[in-house]
């Protein structure tokens, strides 16, 4: 899957969660924690967590560049979270998180997830900018953040996607 972004072509790639690009930008995320909070995310993440149908890793490329990825992880009843959103600073302010996020969204509601949450930091003002935008608003903290006065916890109803034949239902 691709689409424009200026400037260059942005690719989104599902791969597995150990993946050595995925990694490389996963370690980059952890580093950006530890200059903005002093310390490396504390959450315990299982690479298998991120592998169809439990969950999904994407990474984004411009021109073939590694400039991005997301994931998302099932968390039972219907919920899905959303794990290591990150751009590299190179590429911000072009729209990768954005389209990173949607494709997360679009792939969480086929998979059967109604809902998507996540957790951040207040020291993240980008981020928590993306998710207003995206539609997503406050819910119950979890996790090992549950109680961070730092965190913040949002969530996200989904749109069960179109059936084949609710997309023709017009045509009747």
């Amino acid at each position: 899957m691709s689409t424009s972004a200026e400037p260059g072509r942005v690719r989104l790639r599902a791969v597995g969660y150990a993946d050595p690009v995925a990694q490389h930008l996963v370690e980059r995320v952890q580093q950006e924690y530890v200059v903005r909070y002093g310390g490396r995310d504390a959450a315990v993440v299982d690479p298998a967590e991120f592998s169809p149908p439990l969950g999904l890793f994407l990474v984004a490329e411009v021109d073939g560049v590694p400039a991005g990825c997301g994931g998302w992880r099932s968390s039972g009843d219907g919920v899905a979270e959303v794990k290591r959103m990150y751009v590299e600073p190179a590429f911000r302010r072009r729209g990768i998180a954005a389209l990173v996020l949607a494709e997360l969204e679009r792939s969480a509601a086929a998979a059967g997830h109604r809902q998507l949450v996540l957790n951040s930091g207040d020291r993240q003002p980008e981020a928590l900018a993306l998710y207003d935008r995206a539609g997503y608003s406050p819910v119950a903290g979890y996790g090992v953040y549950a109680d961070s006065p730092d965190a913040v916890f949002l969530g996200k109803q989904l749109t069960a996607p179109a059936t084949a034949e609710e997309e023709d239902a017009w045509a009747s």
